[in-house]
């Protein structure tokens, strides 16, 4: 990896800069510049949509937790429809913790639970008119903020970028593994 001044356009950013102030010291710890460089952008693009992710929430009037559940519950094989413990296991939380966030949801009119037809002794979870309103909301904010970071690439470069980040992931998550575990 060249120096700032060498690398693409000459354009300096963050890690750019980090890793100016770390070459040439010896800390007495491995380290990796080319791996330094793209695990730290990494972070920090993850930072900046987390903040992006929040403002949306803020704007509309929801929580993490509640996006989360919300989020969860739209995009299933059964849409705004789904078991309390079938979310609880797509959220990696405990049943006592879905039930919390239920009954929040459901103060909120987001979300209603009925007993299932064939067994009144089960539960499902639907998501209301309003409730999925504000989940539109937020993911309409949300989706317009993580374009505008990956805007700067062209269509082909963002191709390549997200088949490189599919290695990655590849590597990390074990096939069939859900994507909260």
């Amino acid at each position: 990896m060249g120096t700032p001044e060498t690398v693409g356009d000459g354009r300096e950013d963050w890690v750019d800069r980090h890793l100016t102030r770390r070459r040439g010291r010896e800390l007495g710890v491995p380290f990796d510049e080319e791996v330094e460089a793209i695990t730290v952008r990494v972070v920090r693009i993850v930072r900046h949509l987390r903040r992006a992710t929040r403002l949306a929430l803020e704007e509309v009037g929801l929580q993490n937790c509640e996006f989360e559940t919300l989020h969860e519950l739209m995009v299933r094989d059964t849409p705004g429809r789904a078991t309390p413990s079938a979310l609880a296991a797509g959220l990696g939380v405990s049943g006592a913790g879905m039930t919390g966030r239920l009954d929040a949801l459901e103060r909120s009119g987001w979300v209603r639970r009925t007993p299932a037809a064939t067994d009144r002794r089960r539960v499902h979870v639907e998501i209301t008119e309003a409730g999925e309103h504000v989940w539109r909301r937020a993911v309409t904010l949300r989706g317009r903020a993580e374009r505008e970071v990956v805007a700067s690439l062209p269509a082909a470069e963002r191709a390549r970028l997200a088949e490189l980040l599919r290695e990655i992931t590849l590597r990390i998550d074990p096939p069939g593994r859900v994507h909260g575990d």
